[in-house]
């Protein structure tokens, strides 16, 4: 991973030390604390209105917070918005793109927008749209792009500043699975240039995917921070699914074990398991130790969406929505 010489190694890309924002008497954000490190994707989730996109506005100096300390590449959110700027991009919910206009003229127009000169404006956009796939569509009017397209030019104008953080706000929206994987290569690709990217999205899929570290918003507090499998490993119902040939082998594994029939018509028994080495290894034992023989082992973990359940206190028959 390339370092970005924007930021220095020890010094978190992103920061926020009891971030509150309220409008009247509605809470959005009561105290939040953040801190990503640089050269890391990290995901905001939560449940619509829970504050992700007001957390993503206020970060990005679009509006102001009521209180905390907030960072954002090295630069105090009060004290120097101007400097975070310069070291943002931003890709909100709804596409910047001028569909009036070229796809190379999209990207010279930011170019101007951040004063560069005519040729290194013009080299920029050239190898931008080269990068994203987009240099044969260059000069068909974006009005004629598809949405994956739209979202590949609308990420490439945020890349003409070279930001060293980059807050995408559901950027995979309403695309088809295959441009939201082109997407996610992307993403990937962005950080390991090393850049920080704050994603919010409403699939928990894309956030299990690209997140180093997720945190869960919930009424205005962080109800969960941690990675992936942190997060998994805080909702039980973890379990080794073993399933037997014979019905002599799954009644003797049943009391080696001691748990119930299980499944005997399926000849399957669950096992509660973390699903760690450790905890494999524990049931490999007991199988070898009664010397029975299995014919099929799988470790199923909670989810994302079991997470999010858990911590928002959403019903289970819900569709998850984590936007």
């Amino acid at each position: 991973m390339t370092s970005n010489p924007r930021l220095t190694p020890t010094r978190a890309a992103i920061a926020a030390t009891g971030l509150r924002k309220s409008y009247g008497d509605k809470v959005v954000l009561d105290g939040i604390d953040l801190s990503v490190p640089q050269g890391t994707v990290f995901s905001l989730l939560g449940p619509n209105g829970a504050g992700k996109t007001t957390a993503v506005q206020i970060l990005s100096t679009l509006i102001t917070a009521d209180g905390g300390r907030l960072s954002v590449a090295g630069h105090d959110l009060a004290t120097a918005p101007h400097a975070v700027r310069a070291a943002i991009g931003v890709t909100g919910q709804f596409s910047a793109v001028d569909n009036m206009i070229t796809g190379e003229e999209n990207m010279l127009l930011m170019a101007d927008l951040h004063h560069l000169r005519r040729r290194e404006g013009r080299r920029i956009t050239a190898e931008l749209l080269e990068r994203f796939d987009l240099a044969d569509a260059a000069r068909k009017p974006a009005s004629t792009y598809s949405g994956g397209m739209r979202r590949r030019l609308d990420i490439a104008m945020t890349l003409v500043g070279a930001p060293s953080v980059i807050f995408l706000d559901e950027p995979t929206t309403g695309l088809d699975p295959r441009s939201r994987r082109t997407m996610w290569e992307i993403i990937r690709d962005l950080v390991a240039d090393g850049v920080t990217v704050f994603l919010t999205t409403q699939y928990l899929e894309e956030a299990d995917q690209l997140a180093d570290r997720i945190a869960v918003l919930n009424q205005g507090k962080l109800v969960a921070q941690g990675t992936p499998d942190e997060l998994k490993r805080l909702v039980p119902g973890g379990h080794v699914r073993l399933r037997f040939d014979e019905g002599s082998t799954f009644e003797a594994a049943a009391r080696a074990f001691g748990v119930g029939p299980g499944d005997a018509d399926a000849l399957t028994l669950s096992i509660p398991n973390d699903g760690s080495v450790r905890g494999l290894r524990a049931v490999l034992d007991v199988l070898d130790a009664a010397s029975v023989e299995v014919d099929e082992l799988s470790v199923h973990t909670p989810d994302l969406d079991d997470v999010f359940f858990a911590v928002t206190g959403r019903p289970d028959n819900e569709k998850v929505q984590a936007r």
